[in-house]
């Protein structure tokens, strides 16, 4: 730290990764990280430049956060997770003297407000509604299956549970039974319940600038929960000035003036694409740091490019690559999960190990020997890395890996 460019803008960091702050410690902005205390004393011990906040305390103190950092001489704030998005709304709209953030943060974290606004603004969702219980999820299932004229004896057509405010896969539920709902905690509610889509599932990082994309990655999903690689395959990637469309409409229906945005998209098989839903935040499964395998320019440094009313067309000219063309390879990584209800040690299998396309993995020891039911997407044990020249292969060595044993 002490490096920093000091016509550039002073951000501050919500949240704590150590892989975004070593990558913003490199950069040219002079930042702050703002986290809970359990990471004082790392932050003292590695002069990381901190202020302590707790997120999960909202009172009326809630605003000396916004008013403290003013006066340090912040410019804008920038959310590393979904918890700390609000926060973000509420700080920069009295950073940047723009009360309209607050309410667009809302957005971003409540998926029901998010596809009523994606709806209004011509954006095509599929069929989603509100529940408060179980009997709401009954009818919910009733009604859709109805609507698809199914007979007695059919079997349902599933519906998809999500948590209105937890990121990506967490607390994602499939259900096609009453059995399935019995299954629901009474704590997950309310929730999304939205129809199911049968398509070709993805999802996007968009850099925003002035209204503008400056850089747009498309990652392909091989299966969701398990395995994502960028870029795309030239199958999807055909796919892209439509997306850009897409992608167009919801800078206009969310009102974004600048950051970063993650949604995610399916294409149906008669060519129909449907909003998913989009997120204001870094990826999970380290889709940032699989961009910068793939492309060689850091996305924590981009999205505070993005971030920084202080920067500037040239700066912006100069840092992102071309979209696909300029990528050195594809990166993609698979989130294992035990396949076996009891395991005992970790084991690589031998033809990953081999495969030239595998490159690392960050998977531990197991600490307990029974495995616990997997209750919804993305709870997976960690991540494993690959990287190659052929999408295709990438895509079927990743597709592989779910029938393999790491955990024996």
């Amino acid at each position: 730290m002490g490096h920093y460019d000091r016509s550039k803008g002073y951000v501050a960091i919500l949240g704590w990764s150590l892989n975004a702050i070593d990558a913003i410690d490199r950069f040219d902005r002079r930042y702050v990280i703002v986290a809970p205390p359990w990471a004082e004393e790392y932050a003292n011990r590695y002069d990381i430049p901190y202020i302590p906040w707790n997120f999960e305390r909202l009172n009326e103190r809630s605003m000396e956060i916004a008013q403290r950092l003013q006066k340090e001489g912040v410019d804008v704030a920038i959310p590393l997770y979904e918890e700390t998005v609000e926060w973000a709304g509420a700080i920069n709209s009295v950073l940047l003297g723009n009360p309209r953030l607050m309410g667009q943060s809302l957005l971003f974290r409540d998926k029901a407000l998010m596809k009523r606004r994606a709806q209004l603004g011509g954006i095509r969702v599929g069929i989603f509604e509100e529940a408060q219980d179980k009997s709401d999820v009954i009818r919910f299932l009733t009604r859709v299956n109805q609507a698809l004229l199914k007979l007695d004896g059919d079997p349902n057509d599933p519906i998809h549970l999500k948590a209105f405010d937890k990121a990506g896969c967490l607390g994602h539920r499939v259900v096609r039974t009453a059995d399935d709902v019995d299954n629901i905690p009474e704590d997950e509610f309310p929730v999304l319940m939205e129809s199911h889509l049968d398509g070709w599932e993805f999802a996007v990082e968009a850099f925003i600038k002035d209204r503008k994309i400056q850089f747009m990655n498309i990652s392909e999903y091989v299966t969701l929960g398990y395995s994502v690689f960028v870029p795309a395959t030239p199958d999807l990637e055909k796919w892209r000035p439509r997306v850009e469309e897409e992608i167009e409409k919801l800078i206009e229906a969310f009102d974004i003036d600048f950051g970063f945005i993650h949604p995610e998209y399916f294409v149906t098989s008669d060519g129909k694409m449907y909003f998913g839903e989009v997120a204001y935040r870094p990826p999970g499964f380290n889709a940032f740091e699989l961009i910068e395998r793939a492309y060689g320019f850091n996305a924590y440094q981009g999205m505070v490019l993005m971030f920084d009313p202080k920067t500037t067309d040239e700066e912006i000219a100069e840092f992102f690559p071309q979209e696909v063309v300029d990528a050195k390879g594809h990166a993609g990584c698979f989130g294992v999960y035990p396949r076996r209800r009891v395991v005992n040690e970790l084991r690589i299998p031998a033809d990953t190990q081999r495969d030239e396309y595998f490159e690392f993995h960050e998977l531990q020891s197991p600490m307990q020997n029974k495995v616990p039911k997997r209750s919804a997407f993305g709870t997976h044990w960690g991540l494993v890395y690959f990287f190659g020249e052929d999408p295709y292969r990438l895509r079927d060595l990743l597709k592989a890996q779910e029938e393999l044993d790491y955990y024996v």
